[in-house]
């Protein structure tokens, strides 16, 4: 509606300073006074023009891609409309008009009369300018809306995505960590250790929290380190003293992190390292927060027979939840030398609070 009383007020406005012996001499007033009514009348073909455009040409042709038959039915329509508005201009306006102008003058006035074919033609003229225009604007508002939706539905396609990814992600993550400590849990019970209750207790604790935390956005960062050390300790139960481990934790933080990010490498610096040496295995872990950026080095030694990999599903996996939930906020770099397994990750933590 608003689109329409703009346009009506506009070609009022360009209608009244047209050059005719009706407006000749009147007030400004006057002027939109007598062509009041053949804006409103031009309305109707130009109208007629835009909604074609706008809910058949556009929608039918133009977004399937058909450009050609687009092209040719929207010259079409603009001829068609140019040559209503003409019709209309010889028949109805000039005598609309001229009838105005006497009741102003308090006369009955007549049209004088004009040659036919330089009437069509100008008025054909008048025609094609007024339907290219509203017919232009038109299509252009038309073609940024559907450009808006879809853009809009693409981003919300890209979400739905993203947080199915994620969700895939995490799936293929947990039966992995379960896997590797349920193998742990059973080769202790096959000796009968007392040790493996204990490594019950650090289960339950580690699951808990990814049942209850890790289908969050964000969890706090100080669980996310209290889950790395319930998993580091729950593995050094398999080590006695052999397992030569140094790790360093930042203190408390109000700072918040995705769930299951830094556990995997972790995992993987005891499954592809410290299980396949035979001799004197170690972990060095220094995880460092510097304002909102933390840092996490992780250095274990491998065996020298061991294939050089830069680790399994775990990392794999990582990374791509790194390149989904941080992007442009992480760096990850990753080394598989012949006797160490290097892994330096840095990542920008937001200042937010997880959803408790």
């Amino acid at each position: 509606m608003s689109f329409w009383t703009s346009w009506l007020l506009f070609q009022l406005f360009l209608y009244s300073f047209t050059p005719s012996p009706v407006l000749a001499g009147q007030r400004f007033w006057m002027r939109l006074y007598i062509t009041l009514p053949e804006a409103v009348l031009f309305l109707l073909p130009q109208a007629f023009l835009a909604y074609t455009l706008m809910y058949f040409v556009i929608p039918r042709l133009v977004i399937p891609g058909k450009y050609l038959g687009a092209m040719t039915v929207s010259l079409l329509l603009v001829v068609l409309t140019a040559v209503f508005a003409a019709i209309m201009s010889v028949t109805v306006i000039d005598q609309v008009r001229y009838m105005m102008s006497g009741s102003v003058s308090g006369i009955i006035a007549r049209s004088p009369r004009t040659p036919v074919n330089i009437s069509i033609g100008v008025a054909m003229l008048a025609g094609l300018r007024g339907a290219v225009t509203v017919g232009g604007i038109a299509a252009a508002v038309k073609l940024m809306k559907c450009f808006y939706e879809k853009q809009q539905a693409a981003l919300s396609l890209e979400k739905e995505k993203i947080g199915a990814e994620l969700q895939m992600l995490k799936a293929q993550l947990h039966p992995h960590f379960l896997f590797n400590t349920l193998n742990n849990i059973y080769s202790l019970t096959q000796d009968g250790s007392a040790r493996a209750s204990g490594m019950i207790v650090r289960l339950s604790a580690i699951l808990r929290y990814i049942l209850y935390e890790a289908n969050k956005p964000l969890v706090p960062l100080d669980k996310e380190l209290q889950l790395l050390s319930d998993y580091v300790q729950l593995e050094t139960l398999r080590y006695d003293q052999s397992l030569d481990l140094s790790i360093s934790m930042p203190p408390a933080t109000s700072l918040s992190i995705a769930p299951l990010l830094l556990l995997p490498f972790m995992e993987n610096a005891f499954k592809h390292g410290a299980s396949g040496m035979l001799e004197r295995p170690w972990i060095n872990l220094s995880i460092e927060l510097n304002n909102e950026v933390l840092t996490m080095k992780l250095v274990n030694g491998r065996d020298e027979q061991a294939k050089a990999t830069e680790g399994g599903i775990g990392i794999a996996n990582v990374r791509k939840r790194l390149a989904l939930l941080y992007p442009q906020k992480h760096t990850l770099h990753i080394e598989a030398e012949a006797e160490m397994f290097f892994v330096n990750l840095k990542i920008e933590l937001d200042n937010k609070t997880s959803n408790e």
